[in-house]
């Protein structure tokens, strides 16, 4: 398994060793040991989800209040996704910074992404189906979003005419976001993880 950092500080992307022969595949799709060395402490399973999304599906740019936050591990299981990771903390150096990953059911790649990053994808595939891995529970009221189509973010999706839930569509921008207060901040984002590592 080989763990590489993206450029968003708490943004990981894992890519599996598969083993084929006739067969099919074996896979180590995730290991805590392995990723807690990467990353510094251990992800603490809380949830697990499953979407089944049809083409030019876009989900997100979804987060969650820190803390807890919730960090995810996420992966394509069927078909193919464009998943995008965005650093959405208030305060840090790469605030509005985005990074997308192919994931697939070829390479079978993953994305570790920290508490306070914004996470999103775009369904390449009809039937592409994400498995993510949650730190914490779904808590309404703490879950939040901001607009994938926003002009300042630029995200690049590969979608001409991409669907989006009625949430998704009405989600603020960055600026608006910010602006009331909604983004998680970069200084308490980082001390909730550093405690984590202590």
């Amino acid at each position: 398994m080989k763990i590489r950092p993206l450029t968003i500080e708490g943004a990981f992307e894992v890519t599996p060793v598969q083993h084929g022969d006739d067969r099919g595949t074996f896979l180590e799709w995730y290991r805590f040991d392995a990723l807690a060395e990467a990353v510094g402490h251990r992800l603490d399973l809380a949830q697990a989800n499953l979407s089944v999304s049809a083409r030019g599906v876009v989900r997100g740019i979804h987060f969650a209040d820190v803390p807890p936050g919730q960090a995810k591990y996420v992966t394509c299981v069927s078909g193919a996704v464009l998943d995008v990771v965005v650093d959405i903390r208030a305060g840090s150096p790469t605030f509005g910074a985005w990074e997308a990953v192919r994931l697939d059911d070829a390479d079978r790649r993953a994305v570790y992404l920290a508490e306070g990053l914004g996470h999103g994808f775009c369904a390449l595939t009809d039937g592409a189906t994400v498995a993510y891995l949650c730190s914490s529970t779904y808590r309404p009221g703490h879950e939040h979003g901001v607009h994938p189509f926003d002009e300042q973010l630029g995200i690049e999706w590969p979608v001409e005419r991409p669907v989006l839930s009625g949430k998704d569509a009405e989600a603020p921008t960055l600026a608006e976001a910010l602006a009331v207060g909604l983004l998680p901040r970069y200084d308490d984002c980082a001390a909730y993880i550093e405690a984590r590592r202590g």
